[in-house]
């Protein structure tokens, strides 16, 4: 017989409050309720699973596009916070937090910023992003609590990413984004939802309930997956961090990145892959300044210098 150490009374009453209030939801949330077109889900064949699941996912684009003017709303809100010195937050639990700490993750090597500048929390911290943290999700003091020590200001912008929309850790987090001025966004796929009403500006997608009841992994985080992309390119792209539709930014890592950056650099330039293995060598392998070098005809200390006067705007450095 193991020994179970008895929860705290102040816990057990967070726990009991928390499952009161998703009783009281639970009717109204779409994940939650079951999927008529999968009733036999245990009976059917293996084909018959897949096909379902590909017909449901058809869905999600279009959820997604009803909340277009949504997310370029967003995009616009988080642009204009990280042009004051701000930053990206991401803050979830369970498959929404894994959707955030991807897409942050992603943001570094794909245009080469700062760690700082784009970041997850996750209820359960770094553990839970490859394990499930029982009970993580479950407090609205620890979503306070990790935002404060990322010591928020009000040009930070807090995306709060719940599927059910009533996740304690992602309310606790808004409320405290609210509190201290800056910007809020949810993602959410229960419109109707407290997370919405924290939020000042609420991305909803609603997919439907899921092929497998509640579980959110589904639809609502393909949804999630793709509203997270359309946020940090098109944040990206408005920040200068892409030159047409290149990377070139992009974090040179490995082999098949360099090849990558050699192929951009041709492509953007109109030159031959050796003139532009020839610039980004001369260049310190900075894909910004190789590419001036290669259009303006210039050499790599000029080509930083033109950089700098047009104060890091790729487009004006190269006369376009």
């Amino acid at each position: 017989m193991t020994f179970q150490p008895k929860k705290p009374k102040r816990a057990k009453r967070q726990i009991k409050k928390h499952q009161s209030e998703e009783i009281r939801f639970i009717d109204h949330r779409l994940t939650e309720q079951r999927n008529a077109a999968s009733r036999n889900l245990d009976r059917m064949t293996a084909m018959e699973i897949v096909r379902l699941m590909n017909r449901e996912d058809r869905k999600v684009a279009i959820a997604v596009g009803r909340e277009l003017p949504a997310i370029a709303r967003a995009v616009e809100a988080i642009v204009g916070g990280i042009r004051k010195g701000g930053r990206l937050f991401y803050v979830g639990a369970g498959s929404s937090g894994r959707m955030g700490v991807l897409d942050a993750a992603e943001c570094p090597p794909t245009f080469g910023t700062s760690p700082k500048l784009v970041q997850a929390l996750i209820a359960g911290g770094r553990r839970a992003i490859t394990n499930a943290v029982e009970g993580a999700e479950d407090s609205t003091r620890n979503g306070e609590r990790d935002l404060r020590a990322k010591r928020l200001t009000r040009n930070d912008v807090v995306v709060g990413i719940a599927a059910s929309g009533t996740t304690p850790y992602v309310l606790g987090a808004l409320k405290y984004a609210r509190k201290r001025g800056a910007t809020t966004v949810a993602v959410t796929s229960n419109l109707r939802m407290p997370v919405g009403r924290l939020a000042k500006i609420v991305i909803a997608p609603e997919v439907g309930p899921e092929v497998l009841t509640g579980s959110t992994r589904l639809k609502a985080g393909t949804s999630q997956k793709m509203v997270l992309n359309m946020l940090s390119t098109a944040v990206m792209a408005r920040l200068g961090h892409v030159y047409e539709n290149l990377m070139i930014d992009v974090v040179i890592t490995n082999e098949k990145v360099a090849e990558r950056a050699l192929r951009i650099l041709a492509e953007a330039s109109g030159k031959k892959v050796s003139a532009a293995e020839h610039a980004l060598r001369a260049a310190g392998h900075n894909m910004r300044v190789a590419l001036v070098m290669l259009k303006r005809g210039v050499g790599a200390p000029e080509a930083k210098k033109l950089i700098a006067e047009a104060g890091g705007d790729l487009r004006k450095a190269l006369l376009e």
